[in-house]
């Protein structure tokens, strides 16, 4: 009897927190048997009516759009596209934006600092940091003995200048040929051992602040070196912050976080690959988070969208040739212009002989042939012998067209080297056939076969809008 007991309430106390889970977020509407709770819907609702939208919705206005998204969505899962190896890739790859920068925190970027800078006091040694300036006279490496021996002396006048009291950030501006530091007087930033020729590190770490070298040869010249100043490397903590912007501005968080998730991979045993963790990942994030858990799923479902939209609506009224010539014909009315065209082209040449030439080439061609026709005739290559426009256009579009063919007092600008302006085509009062206005077309066709879709996914998917719970979007506490 007591285990009975016991066993009751623990019943109580999971069906009491299931019903105040249920009430906190209650189901706003049931799509295709899918309950769709309140905070996605407000997550929804409230993302595309917010600052700067121009249009915005109300709740009710919004449930009809809200519907349709889902009821593609439903249609998407139903055609199986979640199992696309392109939908999968694409979704992991947004999925990682989100998911890779929580992976490293500031902790490990500290620490990361901390290890860099332990590597480069390591390796800076007591030797210390030197800041010298030089003044270089290159030698090429196939330089004779005769023209080695004239740099050489080259350098050894400038080196008497410099005893003798020349300036020395003057005479690097004058003289040096390392142009970087010559336009500083010569100075280099501060240097590190084996940070630079071991000739040039040999005389720079020899000397004191204040001090000049003689001229000595490396691998790429003569110098002369001034050392500038010499110090050790400063405490962590005062070189913290310039280390972790450098970390930053180099990307090193990618690294730290391939870093993490090539552990996790390894401390799974075998268990789980990077993808999964990834995704254990996200989900945490989808559970401590729900602006994150619905970012996601906007994700996953916006891809699924697209690409039913682009199978079910926008391939189709772009790509069927006698789908759109059929609309075109039913509707022509709905495509008169009101006021005449000019179907042609205008182009300019640099001689007479050109204009006739350009007309012969194209006046027995469709209108959609005359482009690639006049490219391979007169600028197959990098010349250009001709300039064209082409299209249908209306007063206005073309300062040409307004003055040759809509005898309009406008003002063409003339090229100079194509100073001939000419004109081929004719005057339309109406569109020739679909092509002429394909953009309308298309537009017109997607927007007819967008509602067949829907009308026909809401007869197959049932649809229930709880309008009690409707009514307290963005009003419960």
């Amino acid at each position: 009897m007591r285990k009975f007991t016991i066993a009751l309430s623990l019943f109580a106390a999971i069906t009491s927190q299931q019903t105040l889970a249920q009430s906190s977020d209650p189901t706003v509407m049931t799509i295709n048997g899918v309950a769709v709770p309140r905070s996605e819907f407000e997550y929804s609702f409230n993302k595309n009516n917010g600052e700067g939208v121009i249009d915005k919705l109300s709740v009710d206005e919004y449930v009809p759009l809200f519907v349709n998204y889902k009821l593609k969505v439903a249609a998407a899962l139903d055609a199986k596209l979640d199992t696309l190896s392109s939908f999968r890739q694409e979704y992991q790859m947004y999925r990682d934006q989100q998911v890779r920068p929580t992976m490293v925190t500031d902790a490990d970027v500290l620490a990361e600092a901390r290890q860099m800078y332990d590597r480069t006091k390591a390796m800076i040694g007591t030797k210390g940091l030197i800041r010298p300036a030089h003044i270089l006279l290159r030698l090429s490496t196939k330089a004779t003995a005769q023209q080695q021996e004239q740099i050489k002396q080259r350098m050894d006048s400038v080196y008497r200048a410099l005893q003798g009291g020349a300036d020395f950030a003057e005479m690097a501006k004058k003289v040096s040929e390392d142009k970087g530091s010559a336009a500083r007087g010569g100075e280099l930033p501060w240097i590190a051992p084996s940070q630079t020729l071991k000739e040039f590190e040999d005389v720079a770490y020899a000397l004191a602040p204040g001090q000049m070298s003689k001229p000595f040869l490396s691998p790429v010249g003569y110098h002369v070196i001034l050392m500038k100043d010499r110090k050790q490397l400063e405490p962590f903590d005062s070189l913290k912050a310039t280390i972790v912007e450098s970390i930053e501005r180099r990307g090193i968080r990618n690294d730290i976080a391939d870093m993490k998730l090539r552990r996790k991979v390894t401390e799974s045993a075998g268990k789980l690959n990077a993808d999964q963790v990834m995704q254990q990942q996200a989900d945490s994030l989808a559970a401590a988070n729900p602006e994150m858990k619905y970012l996601f799923k906007e994700y996953h479902d916006g891809l699924l969208l697209y690409e039913i939209s682009t199978r079910e609506v926008w391939d189709k009224a772009s790509s069927d040739e006698a789908a759109l010539k059929a609309w075109f014909d039913t509707h022509k009315k709905n495509y008169a212009w009101k006021e005449p065209r000019y179907k042609g082209i205008a182009y300019h040449v640099k001689t007479k002989q050109d204009v006739k030439a350009v007309k012969n080439c194209v006046k027995k061609l469709p209108f959609d042939q005359w482009a690639e026709a006049l490219r391979t005739t007169f600028n197959p290559d990098s010349i250009i012998r001709i300039r064209v426009e082409k299209g249908i256009f209306k007063p206005g579009d073309n300062a040409t067209i307004d003055k040759m063919v809509f005898k309009q007092a406008a003002q063409a600008e003339v090229n100079p080297d194509y100073p001939i302006d000419a004109v081929f085509g004719k005057k339309v009062k109406r569109p020739d056939d679909y092509n002429d206005v394909r953009p309308q077309v298309v537009e017109d066709l997607q927007d007819y076969l967008e509602q067949e879709w829907v009308a026909d996914l809401r007869r197959r998917y049932q649809v229930e809008v709880n309008k009690e719970v409707l009514k307290t979007v963005n009003k419960h506490l």
